[in-house]
């Protein structure tokens, strides 16, 4: 296999080179073929890599910056203003050829300017889309897309989404037809607004993609489908809602195993079962969301990810990478856009 390079803004997210360095050290013995440029501030950087062995020191380079987006600045602010900052810096390397992909935990409104700016967009896509892998009932990982990149979309957008959510499944997790849904107020052929009508319409006449219809909220984690496609709105609502109640459920068992002598002896005999099913509620398990539409690959981690977490982020995009993704999502949109105007 290839060697592949990721560029990891070391900088970004709520813990910065604390997380992302140890992360990426781990990254490398878990992928013998990937190399990593490490792009932030060297003397916060280099510390961490005193105790690593030789031959993963010499799969980093370091490319040196201080300046760094604040998870509170502007996209416009930070597009025009933090042209040296680790972000940028690391998107660059992908633009110049030097990184196959990028991984960022920053401000992702500022990760989607740059990277729509420096790396364009694939031809037939609009606009990117945020990505991410959900769990589901039958173990099955399901992707929702747009998670709020984009808060309104029209029906070809829609559509566009649709065709990268099922390339994104073929590519990951190697499953044949991806069944994929849009999600609605209902499953009736008479519900949800003019947008996913349309998309509705095009979808089903669209013989490339496995088509399943609509599908409610409460459906999402069923595992009945591969791909469920919203506008960025009702996706980042649905996945921050999720998080709270699984937050929510974690908590109240916590509490519920703390009380009485009996329940806390038959915890310690479940103990292995129980954590395992904590950790599938965890969204950090899942971590790492795709910009998918552009012409290389970039993943968003969450800012406050742990090593663990961040370490699934920096896996997925070499994945991706080794894939080829955005070069697939190219050839199958191409496709269906030639059958359909022909």
């Amino acid at each position: 296999m290839t060697n592949l390079t990721l560029a990891l803004d070391a900088m970004g997210g709520d813990h910065g080179p604390q997380v992302t360095v140890p992360a990426a050290l781990q990254a490398l013995r878990l992928h013998p073929k990937l190399s990593l440029l490490l792009v932030g501030d060297e003397i916060q950087i280099s510390p961490y890599l005193c105790a690593a062995e030789i031959d993963v020191r010499d799969r980093i380079t370091i490319v040196h910056t201080t300046e760094v987006v604040r998870m509170d600045d502007k996209p416009a602010t930070a597009l025009r203003q933090a042209k040296n900052s680790s972000m940028r810096l690391a998107i660059e390397q992908v633009r110049d050829g030097k990184a196959d992909g990028c991984v960022s935990a920053g401000n992702t409104g500022a990760l989607m300017a740059m990277a729509k700016v420096l790396l364009k967009m694939l031809p037939g896509v609009d606009r990117p889309a945020l990505v991410s892998c959900l769990p589901a009932i039958n173990g099955k990982p399901v992707y929702l897309l747009d998670l709020g990149a984009n808060i309104q979309c029209d029906y070809d957008t829609l559509f566009q989404f649709a065709v990268m959510g099922s390339v994104l499944s073929e590519a990951v997790d190697k499953i044949a037809r991806p069944k994929v849904a849009l999600l609605n107020v209902g499953i009736e052929e008479c519900k949800g607004n003019g947008d996913v009508q349309q998309a509705a319409q095009l979808l089903l006449h669209t013989p490339q993609l496995n088509y399943a219809g609509f599908i409610e909220g409460d459906e999402i984690y069923s595992g009945k489908v591969d791909v469920i496609v919203c506008d960025g709105f009702v996706g980042n609502i649905t996945l921050k809602t999720s998080e709270g109640i699984a937050r929510l459920l974690v908590h109240q068992l916590k509490q519920g195993l703390a009380k009485g002598f009996m329940v806390r002896i038959l915890a310690r005999l479940l103990a292995p079962r129980i954590q395992k099913v904590l950790n599938q509620m965890n969204p950090d398990h899942y971590n790492g969301a795709s910009l998918l539409g552009l012409r290389a690959v970039v993943v968003k981690s969450h800012g406050n990810a742990d090593e663990h977490a961040y370490i699934q982020a920096i896996s997925l995009a070499y994945t991706e990478a080794k894939r080829r993704l955005p070069e697939m999502i190219k050839d199958r949109l191409e496709s269906i856009l030639l059958d359909i105007n022909s």
